[in-house]
């Protein structure tokens, strides 16, 4: 039985999502949150507020960085707030981050990587590595491995796309299974995991895998780690409306005005399988109410 982990994904798995997924849906080895970046030379105070609240449960925070000037910034951050883990965003597709040259925009600079390598080298708390097959090409990857095997990393999570590719087009499973036979590292896998018998399938054919790190499957199904790990639990519906109880309570203590909770709500069943009927009420929905109303049809 494989360890799942639960994937920072940016809007989604913030410190409520995550409080709730932990009450409601078991099977969870470790939580990331999503990433923390700079701003102006500064860490974004929402991001420093995401880590401060109650995480009874595993929780490692994730930093993006383009050079090892923000990575030492941004881990002195994490380790005053008594983390002793911290996740490093190398994989994040999105154009606004990688023409920066964070997330997957590092790959194609081995020099960068290597002076962030021998940062963690002179740390002493632990680190690791959740990164793509490359920026644009998949031999990035396996160019920077000799890199990363030389490290002091606890694992790397590995989601074998590009980052051009995004979310789309077929997993480059050639190339994974490159990079797995020659990686020294504790490997985890991640990347289009909707089922059990996608859990499976991986398990199968990569035998020597650390763990498998699911995102917007378990935002579809939050119980799919349970499910795998035969844990008792409650249907996908159930424990999305639960969860979405307890994170619809909280923003409503904690936002104001229909329009801030709505855009903060909203967003929380992009991945569901919703009669499209409902989901068009949602979306339309003008006031909290309204919007209650509507995902209350949700049965």
């Amino acid at each position: 039985m494989l360890p799942i982990h639960f994937a920072p994904l940016q809007g989604f798995t913030e410190s409520a999502y995550r409080l709730a997924h932990s009450k409601f849906a078991p099977g969870i080895h470790t939580y990331y949150t999503p990433f923390l970046r700079l701003e102006k030379g500064e860490v974004r105070a929402k991001d420093l507020r995401d880590l401060q609240t109650e995480h009874p449960y595993h929780l490692v925070p994730q930093i993006i960085v383009r050079d090892v000037a923000e990575f030492k910034t941004l881990t002195k951050t994490v380790i005053d707030l008594s983390f002793k883990e911290i996740d490093i965003n190398m994989g994040c597709p999105y154009p606004m981050q990688t023409k920066s040259g964070r997330g997957s925009g590092i790959l194609p600079h081995p020099e960068k990587v290597r002076e962030i390598l021998d940062a963690i080298n002179a740390s002493n708390i632990q680190f690791s590595i959740k990164m793509r097959l490359g920026r644009t090409s998949p031999e990035e990857s396996l160019q920077l491995l000799p890199l990363l095997n030389e490290a002091p990393l606890a694992h790397i999570t590995l989601h074998p796309r590009v980052g051009i590719q995004q979310y789309k087009g077929a997993l480059d499973f050639e190339t994974f299974d490159k990079f797995y036979s020659e990686c020294k590292h504790p490997l985890i896998f991640n990347g289009d995991i909707a089922d059990i018998k996608d859990i499976q399938y991986i398990e199968t054919r990569y035998p020597k895998l650390a763990g498998i790190m699911i995102g917007r499957g378990l935002l579809a199904n939050p119980v799919l780690a349970a499910q795998y790990a035969g844990l008792p639990c409650g249907t996908a519906t159930e424990t999305l409306l639960k969860i979405h109880a307890d994170i619809a309570a909280d923003f409503a203590r904690r936002l104001q005005g229909n329009a801030q909770i709505l855009d903060k709500i909203r967003p929380f069943w992009t991945y569901a399988d919703l009669p499209k009927k409902i989901r068009k009420k949602i979306e339309k929905s003008k006031t909290f109410e309204e919007y209650l109303a509507a995902a209350n049809e949700i049965r």
